[in-house]
C-alpha cells in the first residue's frame, strides 16, 4: 500500500471494489487520484462450495450476502464512494427466469463438464470451434458446461449470467454481460455473441445477455440495496474487466512491451497481451487461450493449475491431523537440497479436489520419477513444477504471441511466495518481478476511476501509476 502526500490525497475520489476469487472473497476501498492508488480490504469472507446429490455447487446466496455486508462496511469507512465495480472468476453461471435463480450455480470442478465436452465435439471438433472462438481446450469452458444441462432446464431460462454479472444484476436489476469474463464462454467473436456457433451447438441464444464493455456504467444501485448497504441514492455499479484476470492485467505495472505477467492465484495464468486474436496452428497446438482484455486488448495466455496444488495438498494433510503453517512449511521446502520430482502440474488428474500427495505418487510412478517423502519435499516438489510450467508458458507465450519475452511479471497471491518467484526467474532465466499483490483489487478499481473521470489516458498510463506507487520486487535468475 503506498501512502501520499496530503495534497495528492485531496485530489483523489473513492470507488469500492467487489473481488470475488474461487477460495475467498473481499470487498476494498480503492482511493484513486493522479498520484494516488491505494486500495483497502474493508471486509473479507471464505467461499466454499458446497456439495450436493448432484454435484459441486457455489453457495452464490452466502457469497452475494457477504459482500453486500462488505459493501455496508465501505459505506461506513468511506461515505464518498462514487461507484462499485464487480470481478470474479469466469465460465460459471447462474440460469434465470422471470428474474428468479433457477439454482445455484454449478462449480466448474464438478464432473458433469465430461459429458458436455462429448455432446459439443460430436457437433463440433475443438480444432474448428478453436477457429471460431480461439480458446485453449479446458472442459469447464461455458459452452461444454451449457451442453451438460438437461435440456429443459436450458429451455425454460430465459437468461444466463456469469457471477459477477449474477452479482450486478441483484444490485441493480440489470441484466447485462460483460465482454471480458463473456469471452470466456467460448460464444463470443470480435466482441460479439456469435449466433452463427450458437446455432450450430443448438444452444439457445434468447438466454444470452447485451453486452457491456469495462468502464461503461451497468446501472444506479435498486434503492432497497442502497438503503441495506447506506449508500447514497443513484450510487452507480462501473462494469470493470470482470473477468479477474482481466483486471489483474490492467493493474501489472508493465513498461515496456517485451513483458509476460503470470496472475498466480489459484490458477496461474501465463500469457502476453497482444492487439488482435492468435488463431495459428501454432497457438492451437500449444492450447493457449485468447481471452478479452480491457480496452479491447487481447490476453493470449495458457491456464496452469496453479496454487491450488499446495493448497489442496495442504487441506489433505490438515484432513489427515496435521495442522500446516504455510510460510513455515515454505521455508523448510527452501530448505530441501536433493533433487526432486518436477511433475506435470496441468495432467487433468490435479483438476478434482482431492488427495493431492496421493496423485503425485500417482504420477511419479507412472513416469518413472521418485516421489517426494516429506511434506517439505512434496512442497518443493510442487514449487518446482509450477515454476517449471511458468517458465515454459512464458517462453511459448512470447513465441506464439510474436513478443520477445525479458521480464515476467507475476501479481496476485503468488507474488508473495518467494520460493516460486526465484525458482520462476532460475528456471526461465529472466528477470521476475513481483507484485503487486492485490492486482485484481487495484484493476477494478483503476477502471472505475477511469471512468469517473478520477485518472485518464490508456492502460500504459494506468501501469505506471501502479508502478509508481507499488514497486514490484525483482528476482534476478540464479545460475
Amino acid at each position: 500500500m503506498d501512502t501520499r502526500a496530503a495534497g495528492s490525497a485531496m485530489t483523489a475520489g473513492v470507488v469500492a471494489a467487489i473481488d470475488l476469487g474461487a477460495t475467498s472473497g473481499r470487498v476494498i476501498v480503492g482511493h484513486v487520484g493522479p498520484d494516488t492508488l491505494d486500495a483497502t480490504p474493508v471486509a473479507r469472507f471464505a467461499n466454499d462450495p458446497v456439495q450436493i446429490s448432484d454435484g459441486l455447487h457455489w453457495d452464490i446466496l452466502s457469497l452475494y450476502g457477504a459482500a453486500v455486508k462488505g459493501l455496508r462496511e465501505a459505506f461506513r469507512a468511506a461515505p464518498a464512494i462514487a461507484s462499485i465495480g464487480v470481478d470474479a472468476w469466469a465460465v460459471d453461471y447462474g440460469l434465470l427466469r422471470g428474474g428468479r435463480l433457477l439454482g445455484d450455480p454449478f462449480h466448474y470442478r464438478d464432473a458433469r463438464t465430461a459429458r458436455g465436452v462429448e455432446a459439443v465435439h460430436e457437433r463440433m471438433p475443438h480444432s474448428e470451434l478453436y477457429a471460431h472462438n480461439g480458446l485453449q481446450f479446458l472442459p469447464f469452458n461455458t459452452l461444454y458446461q451449457f451442453a451438460a444441462e438437461p435440456r429443459d432446464v436450458l429451455e425454460f431460462a430465459d437468461t444466463a449470467l456469469l457471477i459477477p454479472d449474477l452479482v450486478g444484476y441483484w444490485l441493480t436489476g440489470q441484466a447485462r454481460a460483460e465482454q471480458t469474463n463473456a469471452s470466456t464462454t467460448g460464444l463470443l467473436r470480435d466482441g460479439a455473441w456469435n449466433d452463427d456457433l450458437v446455432s450450430a451447438l443448438g444452444l439457445p441464444r434468447g438466454i444470452l445477455p447485451p453486452l457491456i464493455a469495462p468502464g461503461e456504467p451497468l446501472g444506479a444501485l435498486l434503492s432497497e440495496v442502497a438503503a441495506a448497504i447506506g449508500a447514497a441514492p443513484g450510487t452507480s455499479v462501473t462494469a470493470v474487466g470482470s473477468h479477474d484476470t482481466a483486471s489483474a492485467v490492467v493493474a501489472v505495472p508493465m513498461r515496456a512491451d517485451a513483458a509476460a505477467y503470470i496472475s498466480c492465484g489459484t490458477w496461474g495464468l501465463v500469457g502476453v497481451e497482444v492487439d488482435r486474436p492468435v488463431l495459428t496452428p501454432e497457438a492451437l497446438a500449444a492450447n493457449f487461450t485468447n481471452e478479452g482484455g480491457v480496452d479491447g486488448r487481447v490476453r493470449l495466455l495458457h491456464n496452469v493449475m496453479g496454487l491450488w496444488v499446495l493448497s489442496e495438498a495442504v487441506r489433505t494433510w490438515e484432513r489427515q491431523g496435521h495442522p500446516i503453517d504455510l510460510p513455515t512449511l515454505l521455508d523448510s521446502a527452501e530448505e530441501v537440497t536433493a533433487p526432486v520430482a518436477v511433475f506435470d502440474v496441468n495432467d487433468p488428474r490435479f483438476l478434482p479436489p482431492g488427495d493431492m500427495p496421493a496423485r503425485i505418487d500417482e504420477w511419479c510412478a507412472e513416469h518413472g520419477v521418485a516421489a517426494p517423502r516429506t511434506r517439505a519435499e512434496y512442497a518443493r516438489s510442487i514449487v518446482e513444477s509450477l515454476a517449471q510450467a511458468f517458465a515454459d508458458a512464458s517462453r511459448e507465450a512470447g513465441r506464439i504471441g510474436g513478443v520477445d519475452v525479458e521480464t515476467i511479471h507475476i501479481v496476485g497471491g503468488g507474488a508473495l511466495n518467494e520460493l516460486l518467484c526465484q525458482r520462476t526467474a532460475d528456471r526461465s532465466g529472466l528477470s521476475v518481478l513481483a507484485g503487486p499483490v492485490e492486482a485484481t483489487a487495484l484493476g477494478n478499481v483503476l477502471v472505475q476511476a477511469r471512468a469517473a473521470g478520477l485518472v485518464t489516458g490508456s492502460l500504459e498510463a494506468l501501469r505506471d501509476l501502479v508502478a509508481r506507487t507499488h514497486a514490484p520486487r525483482r528476482y534476478a535468475p540464479k545460475a
